[in-house]
């Protein structure tokens, strides 16, 4: 007993004197700030506690460790923090321009029309994405199907089975069903539960066969079994009642929500109705009007035509698009004081008519659909087989601004030169998809977007794209294009050009004659292997570049390259040959994206002539050690750099400098080599304000948890920020 006794009393004496030195080393602001921040966070702690405590599918942050100091004061150091509710990693963050939006990462400038998904059509307006979701058309076939990448069914190919030879199936259960055999099968449970009770109870209630005299006490227990069981039997019918009535006020919750939502359904339905009905007598008046001046009608031939009103009226409503039958309006023959109708063949299977859109996508069309109508000003026959586009192929829709040719077989030697000269409203052509070698000619000069992304365009020439001064969107990726075949003057008609996409070509080197007014430059994934000194000489209005999978070195990138830039504030060139940050940045830089490069070292001072600094820096998977970073690396950045991306690096420790970040709110350091967070390495102890830091990752890395400091992360506003878990083994 008595050497237990001395053993307990050496440890008590040994944590005293650790304690008592823990004091002493450490700062008193700091303490202050601690007891301050204990104030503070208990409550949160509790009530995550509390939330622990029920069952929830959702994952929520793990237990922390407590550690005592020397003063007696609690600091929760998080331990393991799984299910964050942050976003994955984005490298496109700058925010959209006035008048533009950003969709996955790119900008869509103001009018620009794209499709997200099948059947959605949008549009930006004044920086808002507008989108519309096409109307599928009415089919009459016995069987029909939706083909991958379609969201409208079509006719089905396969031929039904015949029901004599089919075994009849049982269709699956409808909600209502779903609920009635649940509410059943929950009453059989109801049912017998009481019942295998009452036998059990039985059970116990049978004489024995040999009958044994009682006691007093004896009797007095049997009547306290029997007021507990009567008492047991009592609590669980209340039990059972409880949970039926429940179970009743449920269903008919349910029961009422459901006709609350009927009657919803049915109020909007009437309202759709009701706004389509009178879309369509305005559109019959506006008819009817025009159609009366076309003819030059006077009040003198109305009267003479009073006794055919009626006529009239229900022709006119024949006029209006519907379904898949079209009928252009009437025309008045010489020496006939009546118009007569001039019927067209109706629209082909699978096209169909909504408003002043004419959408045939994905109908096996080899050909463009006769159609005449001037309010038509949309026409979608994307997915088709169309080979050719004669002359007059467009006569009749002379008001179109939009054509969506992609995923077509056009070749330029089937497009007539004339097939879009007739066009003096269009602003967008997409022929994405095609097999296209040159750009068309004689393209109308109102046309402010061209897409031939995925053709075989082998060449750019000086009149290739003339007279198109109005064109703000070129996307040519995907093609046959170099420096050698792109004319230094092939892009000198375009006086509003904005938006270039040329990646997915065969560029060693960036196309000359840019022209000056081009804010996006896309030219990922060519073969770019230098920067020519003069190549952004004039395009004083860039604001981004993207140069992502080529192959660029730093010593490839002159010094005169962008250095007096004063717009370009986002560079992306992940997945070069860099070994370094690149020196002589845009003055104007705020976005710069290196990942999967082969870095090894931050220069000092590279980011010191930035005005007004660097914001969000993107080193994720290179090979970035503590010895290429050093406390002159961010130099100029400290005050303006709020994301730095560091994970998947070779680092051992947490980079110099980090306590300095002011307005730093993501740090990412997972996936390193690192083995200790120090005291100060995150929290500056001179400090007296709390960090922004949102998120700091720290995970797979050789972290001892039990081993950090509890002053580490006392700077940061919510411990849930701090990611731990999971390390690696040693």
């Amino acid at each position: 007993m008595r050497p237990y006794l001395l053993v307990c009393i050496t440890l008590v004496i040994s944590l005293c004197i650790g304690w008592a030195q823990e004091d002493l080393s450490t700062p008193k602001h700091q303490k202050r700030r601690i007891q301050h921040r204990r104030r503070r966070v208990p409550l949160r702690n509790s009530n995550r506690r509390q939330k622990l405590i029920q069952p929830s599918p959702i994952p929520v942050p793990s237990s922390t460790v407590p550690l005592y100091n020397g003063d007696d004061t609690m600091v929760h150091i998080l331990h393991a923090v799984l299910g964050v509710s942050e976003q994955a990693p984005s490298y496109n963050i700058l925010p959209a321009k006035k008048g533009h939006s950003m969709v996955n990462g790119i900008t869509m400038y103001d009018k620009a029309v794209w499709s997200p998904k099948p059947c959605v059509t949008c549009m930006c307006s004044n920086g808002n994405a507008i989108c519309d979701e096409t109307v599928c058309p009415p089919l009459t076939c016995a069987k029909t199907e939706i083909p991958n990448g379609e969201c409208c069914p079509v006719c089905s190919q396969t031929e039904p089975i015949e029901p004599n030879n089919t075994v009849l199936m049982k269709l699956p259960y409808t909600q209502e069903e779903m609920d009635e055999l649940f509410r059943k099968e929950e009453e059989n449970l109801v049912e017998e539960k009481p019942k295998g009770g009452i036998q059990k109870k039985k059970k116990k209630k049978r004489p024995l066969k040999h009958k044994v005299r009682k006691t007093p006490s004896d009797e007095e227990a049997e009547r306290i079994e029997e007021e507990k069981r009567k008492a047991y039997e009592e609590e669980e019918s209340r039990i059972e009642a409880e949970e039926k009535r429940k179970l009743e006020e449920e269903q008919e919750r349910k029961r009422k929500e459901e006709e609350r939502k009927k009657k919803e359904e049915e109020r909007r339905k009437k309202e759709e109705e009701d706004r389509r009905e009178e879309e369509v007598n305005r559109l019959a008046m506006e008819r009817k009007q025009r159609h009366r001046e076309e003819l030059g009608l006077e009040d003198d031939d109305e009267e003479e035509d009073g006794d055919h009103d009626e006529d009239d009226d229900d022709d006119d409503e024949d006029y209006n698009l519907r379904g898949d039958v079209f009928r252009v309006p009437r025309r008045r023959i010489p020496g006939s004081r009546r118009p007569t109708e001039v019927h067209h063949p109706p629209l082909p299977p699978g096209c169909f008519i909504s408003e002043i859109t004419v959408s045939c996508s994905n109908a096996k069309m080899t050909r463009i659909p006769p159609i005449s109508d001037p309010d038509v000003k949309s026409l979608d026959l994307l997915g088709n087989f169309i080979t050719s586009i004669p002359k007059e192929s467009f006569n009749g829709m002379p008001n179109l601004e939009r054509i969506d040719l992609s995923k077509n077989k056009l070749m330029s030697t089937g497009i007539d030169p004339l097939a879009f000269k007739s066009l003096k409203n269009l602003r967008r052509l997409y022929l994405d998809g095609n097999l296209l070698d040159q750009i068309p000619l004689e393209l109308p000069s109102t046309l402010e977007e061209l897409k031939m992304n995925e053709n075989k365009l082998g060449s750019l020439e000086e009149d290739s794209l003339k007279d198109l001064k109005d064109l703000v969107t070129l996307e040519v990726e995907g093609n046959l294009l170099s420096e050698a075949n792109v004319s230094p003057l092939a892009f000198k008609p375009l006086q509003h050009l904005s938006y270039l996409r040329m990646g997915r070509n065969k560029f060693r080197l960036i196309p000359e004659g840019l022209p000056a007014s081009i804010e996006e430059l896309h030219l990922e994934n060519n073969q770019i292997e230098e920067i020519s000194e003069t190549t952004f000489n004039h395009t004083v209005n860039l604001n981004t570049v993207v140069l992502r999978y080529n192959q660029l070195e730093e010593t490839r990138i002159p010094p005169l390259t962008w250095i007096f830039h004063k717009n370009l504030e986002s560079i992306d060139l992940s997945y070069n040959k860099l070994y370094q940050v690149p020196s002589y940045l845009p003055k104007s830089l705020l976005h710069l994206v290196l990942v999967g490069n082969q870095i090894e070292r931050i220069p000092g001072y590279v980011f010191a002539h930035l005005n007004p600094g660097l914001e969000y820096l993107y080193l994720s998977f290179n090979k970035l050690d503590n010895d290429g970073i050093d406390p002159t690396s961010f130099h100029g950045a400290y005050h303006s750099l709020r994301e730095i991306f560091l994970d998947y690096n070779e680092l051992t420790s947490v980079p110099v400098g980090m306590e300095d970040m002011k307005d730093l709110h993501i740090l990412r350091l997972n996936n390193n080599k690192i083995k200790v967070v120090s005291p100060n390495c995150i929290c500056n102890a001179e400090d007296e304000w709390d960090s922004n830091i949102e998120y700091l990752h720290l995970e797979n890395n050789y972290i001892n948890t039990r081993e950090i400091s509890p002053y580490a992360f006392s700077c940061i506003r919510s411990y849930s920020s701090v990611i731990l878990k999971p390390q690696k083994v040693k």
